[in-house]
């Protein structure tokens, strides 16, 4: 095991190939391991480096899948040119934290776009993501989302207090939220999660980067900033 985290270790820093030279050369269960157990904390940093490196390889495959939002179901600017995607939750503590970053960078950045994925990983929360987008669908998203993150955990009682504080016509969203565009949104975010290696929420997405978890305003700000950088250098600008 820690001659293998040694090699993945090394094919991080200098590629594969150096990697596989350094291992055939036999110093790889000397001096590497030796490395390795005087410094075992990089081991955890080392597999998420790894699971990253995966995960944006596994995004090419469904960028434009990813950032193609549910009719509706967007937070910010819906025509903007920087693109941040959530995976979220309404009975995800971590989720409810981060709706102030998001709501900064949206109010920080008029070209921001929040593509918002439903996805439901935790008890009780289907039934709000389903009329999360109902909402979506009435073209009151960010409404619904900002009142059932107050108003949560999400109940049935509270979901349909957050609909009508949104300004939902209830029956119609009622009928919405077990559409077939609903379910079959939900399945396709439940499959891109999967997709991208993602083990719950929040989870998010920009340029050529895959993140999991609360990294926070600092961590996503840092995140879009990359990503900006890296759409003017592909670009030529």
């Amino acid at each position: 095991m820690i001659k293998t985290f040694a090699t993945a270790f090394l094919a991080l820093v200098f590629g594969f190939l150096g990697a596989a030279t350094w291992s055939y050369t036999g110093l790889a269960d000397n001096r590497t391991r030796a490395f390795m157990m005087e410094n075992p904390e990089m081991l955890p940093e080392m597999v998420e480096a790894l699971r990253n490196k995966e995960s944006a390889e596994q995004l090419a495959d469904v960028r434009e899948e990813v950032v193609t939002p549910f009719p509706g179901a967007v937070i910010g600017n819906p025509n903007g040119s920087k693109i941040l995607v959530e995976f979220t939750d309404y009975n995800c503590p971590y989720c409810e934290a981060s709706l102030e970053d998001v709501n900064r960078l949206v109010a920080e950045d008029p070209e921001l776009k929040v593509v918002v994925r439903e996805w439901s990983i935790f008890d009780g929360s289907e039934g709000a993501a389903r009329m999360a987008l109902a909402a979506a669908m009435q073209g009151k998203y960010a409404a619904f989302h900002e009142a059932m993150f107050r108003l949560g955990p999400a109940t049935p009682e509270t979901v349909e207090a957050a609909a009508r504080e949104a300004g939902l016509d209830w029956e119609k969203a009622q009928a919405d939220a077990v559409s077939d565009p609903v379910s079959v949104e939900l399945a396709r975010n439940l499959s891109l999660a999967q997709q991208l290696g993602f083990s719950g929420t929040p989870a998010w997405v920009t340029g050529n980067q895959v993140i999991g978890g609360a990294v926070g305003y600092d961590g996503l700000k840092e995140a879009l900033s990359e990503a900006g950088a890296e759409a003017q250098y592909t670009s030529g600008a």
